[in-house]
């Protein structure tokens, strides 16, 4: 068992997440659906501010990379902090299983490698809404652009480590970092499609990455 696991991995294997068929349905995702969604929101987004004058392509050229970083952190913070809480006492610990425990249990099961829907709507809405409420659309519907897409290169990043051979060298480096954190530390190397936070936080575990091809 790695260090801070409740269950060891099981390879190659899919387990049951509820009882009741309806939830057990929703806890499952097909990877392509984040994309379906979403890829189209973060196209048209920025292109009906721009074209209705709400922002400016300074505006967006600036804030959007801004947003992207954004998402960088609140993703390495996020696993961090909350995927990770197992809490002290069951509905904690059932908490952290149906959040991120099963993953971690079930790391080869395709069906849990990005997020639910349920989750990225919910999380879109939240922000969103209090991005609205500042009333500020030059600024941050880019900003909002690129948070959607450092979210979108996440599920992808998650989805691809886990799912297929690397094409390049700085691939097999991406999934040698999350691959150390299932398989050799989980305190270690929590960002998924970066490693920066994690150097920055002191939380970088380095893996050794053939140099072939």
């Amino acid at each position: 068992m790695n260090p801070g696991s409740l269950h060891p991995p099981e390879r190659h294997a899919r387990g049951r997440m509820f009882d009741n068929s309806f939830l057990e349905f929703f806890s499952r995702v097909h990877p392509a659906a984040p994309f379906v969604l979403w890829v189209p929101i973060a196209l048209t987004l920025p292109g009906w501010a721009l074209w209705t004058g709400l922002t400016t392509w300074s505006a967006l050229a600036s804030m959007a990379p801004l947003g992207f970083v954004s998402w960088q952190a609140t993703e390495y913070f996020a696993h961090k902090k909350l995927f990770h809480w197992t809490g002290i006492g069951p509905i904690s610990r059932r908490f952290h299983d149906i959040v991120h425990g099963f993953h971690h249990r079930y790391p080869d099961d395709p069906q849990r490698l990005v997020m639910p829907l349920a989750v990225s709507i919910s999380i879109g809405v939240l922000v969103g809404g209090a991005l609205w409420l500042l009333d500020a659309p030059k600024v941050t519907v880019p900003w909002f652009t690129g948070f959607l897409g450092g979210y979108l290169f996440y599920d992808f990043m998650h989805w691809s480590t886990h799912f297929r051979a690397p094409l390049t060298r700085w691939g097999r480096i991406m999934r040698a970092h999350h691959m150390a954190h299932h398989f050799a530390d989980v305190d270690k190397n929590f960002g998924i499609s970066h490693r920066w936070v994690d150097a920055l936080f002191g939380t970088k575990l380095e893996r050794h990455v053939s140099r072939d091809k």
